[in-house]
């Protein structure tokens, strides 16, 4: 018997559901997005393509509405899953913090000293040290639930939690050393905003509509102060109240959670796959094994795909060796390593950063070419490595 029309259209909805809430969905989104950025930029539509992004509108032009506007509420995004991590989450605890905490600081430290190593001749590149730094939470997640029941549910939240103290110390990076010179009435009205938001915060209001609207204001002052206008994103999280006040069954969720709720469909699913269309074009016209070894290229690559791993594996053995923090429980040596791996997954992050490093076009286009090479062998490595440890374990 045939099956029905209608059980047909369920089980495709079923199907689009279970996509669209799985982590491998806005991995692949991001994906696409970028795929299809590189094929434009190598047709006969890259002047289009080009073009479109250095579009005037209103003060700024269309890459920068997408890099320092729409990647605000990604960083919005990203200081609310802190926030909620450290007060009520898989953070809470000091204890809990120890092992992915260590093993973020040595994901961030052995990939900067790889690339300073191999760029310490020249200044100007000198300035993307940061760049193999990152770990995409949305690729390296993805990745992992692509692996299924191979890897135990303990790798997800170490990876997780990893992956959120990695943002931190991007976060702190992009603050510390990539804002331009400061313009102090900006830098003030900012200050007045986030005082504004911390007021409310005191004052124990739940509704969201007055934390956007003086969020706005701070995002307009953050951009014309020379801070960086993404960390507004991350300043207006920290104000965002994580328990609720009121209690009532409507209330029963924080306006922290209430607001990363609407957000991560819209930043998973639209926000980075556009930020990911608007900077993984790359053109390869041309292109040689002598522009892949270039250092800032290879250093980019190689920082992230044995930097990471590299970083991240020996923090963990030295941090368990020493007893001070157990192993993810129900993961064996070699699935750590596998994770250790897909930590060099860094293209939303790391192409951030590099846009910022450097002003030069051609330093920016070789940055982009190691984060896609660092990226796509940590990606496919890692995945083969859990795939296969986990039909051992």
């Amino acid at each position: 018997m045939a099956a029905s029309p209608r059980r047909g259209v369920r089980r495709l909805r079923s199907a689009f559901v279970a996509f669209i809430t799985s982590q491998a969905g806005g991995g692949v989104v991001l994906m696409a997005a970028a795929l299809i950025a590189l094929a434009l930029a190598n047709s006969p539509l890259s002047s289009a393509y080009f073009g479109a992004l250095h579009l005037k509108l209103g003060p700024l032009d269309l890459h920068h509405w997408v890099n320092d506007g729409l990647m605000a509420l990604f960083f919005l995004l990203v200081g609310l899953e802190m926030k909620r991590e450290l007060t009520d989450g898989q953070l809470q605890a000091w204890s809990a913090r120890i092992l992915p905490g260590v093993a973020a600081l040595g994901g961030i430290a052995a990939p900067a000293l790889i690339y300073a190593a191999l760029n310490r001749g020249d200044p100007q590149a000198l300035n993307g040290w940061s760049i193999p730094a990152a770990t995409d939470i949305a690729f390296a997640l993805g990745v992992l639930a692509l692996v299924g029941r191979r890897a135990p549910a303990s790798l997800k939240i170490f990876l997780t939690a990893l992956a959120i103290i990695d943002d931190m110390g991007a976060v702190l990076i992009i603050a510390l050393f990539y804002s331009d010179a400061i313009w102090l009435p900006a830098l003030g009205g900012a200050a007045l905003c986030l005082g504004a938001l911390i007021g409310l915060n005191r004052m124990r209001v739940t509704r969201l509509a007055p934390y956007l609207v003086v969020g706005a204001g701070l995002w307009g002052f953050t951009l014309a102060s020379g801070v960086h206008a993404t960390l507004a994103g991350v300043a207006l999280a920290m104000t965002i109240p994580i328990r609720p006040t009121i209690r009532h069954v409507e209330d029963a969720a924080s306006p922290c959670h209430r607001l990363e709720h609407i957000l991560s469909p819209w930043v998973g699913y639209l926000v980075v796959p556009v930020f990911g269309f608007a900077n993984a074009g790359l053109s390869l016209a041309g292109l040689s094994p002598a522009a892949v070894l270039a250092p800032v290229p290879l250093g980019v690559a190689l920082g992230l795909f044995a930097g990471k791993q590299v970083g991240v594996f020996a923090a963990v053995a030295g941090a368990v060796g020493l007893g001070l923090a157990p192993r993810p429980h129900g993961a064996s040596w070699l699935q750590l390593y596998g994770v250790s791996v897909l930590c060099g997954v860094g293209f939303t992050m790391s192409l951030f950063i590099g846009a910022l490093a450097f002003d030069d076009p051609a330093l920016v286009d070789a940055a982009k070419l190691g984060v896609l090479t660092g990226s796509i062998l940590s990606g496919l490595v890692g995945w083969a490595l859990l795939r296969w440890s986990g039909r051992r374990v």
